[in-house]
């Protein structure tokens, strides 16, 4: 979608200088996503019905659009007055960010503000999962979990917590994908270290699953992406 590109022409950034910038943190430049619909999409028991995953996927980026709706929708407030969200979380504790993997970087989702933070300028796609495809697929939604926010779990216990919270979004985002035509894999192979060491992470946050989204390559109607 080459966001930083269209970061340098859009009047929706906001830049700020950071004096050495922690690689855990991201780094201090936002894209604003375009609002999303209040309506349309199919009805639930036809997305139901057409819910499946897709392992064959087209490399075009998604139009932004699609980006922004498909973010919300997995999980992005749906009640402004609370900050509640699509998907419901553990005793209410969000544990749960999502990292957005694309050619032109990692950006994480920023909810609150409807926003991808950037936070690495490499290609890691490659990096997210054991098969063929995921170096293809245009967007890899990689669950990061924060143990730290979950003080009063047993450590063994986390892993099992965080699942369930990332298992509603990426019900989500086949629900979602279901509706506009996309293709979408919600995935536990990837290589837990390497992943995590390509993110930055630290000793306390761990990557659940990830989820491809794109264009199957069985089927494309242009009409969903003009």
């Amino acid at each position: 979608m080459a966001l930083k590109q269209d970061m340098d022409k859009s009047a929706a950034i906001i830049c700020a200088e950071a004096a050495v910038p922690d690689p855990r943190t991201p780094a201090a430049q936002a894209y604003v996503l375009p609002p999303v619909r209040t309506h349309g999409g199919l009805l639930l028991i036809d997305a139901l019905r057409l819910r499946h995953s897709t392992r064959e996927y087209d490399s075009r980026s998604l139009p932004v659009r699609l980006l922004s709706e498909l973010l919300w929708a997995a999980f992005g407030i749906n009640r402004p007055a609370t900050g509640e969200r699509t998907a419901p979380f553990w005793r209410h504790v969000m544990v749960i960010d999502i990292y957005v993997a694309m050619a032109d970087g990692v950006w994480i989702y920023a909810p609150e503000r409807h926003e991808l933070l950037s936070y690495l300028d490499t290609d890691i796609r490659a990096t997210t999962g054991l098969q063929e495809f995921v170096g293809e697929a245009p967007v890899e939604l990689i669950y990061v979990a924060h143990g730290d926010r979950m003080p009063d779990v047993l450590a063994e216990d986390r892993r099992l917590f965080a699942s369930v919270d990332s298992a509603f979004i990426g019900q989500n985002v086949y629900l979602f994908c279901a509706s506009e035509g996309l293709g979408t894999v919600f995935r536990g192979a990837f290589d837990q270290k390497k992943l995590a060491e390509a993110l930055k992470l630290d000793d306390k946050q761990f990557v659940t699953f990830v989820q491809t989204v794109g264009r199957p390559k069985a089927w494309i109607n242009p009409e969903l992406y003009r």
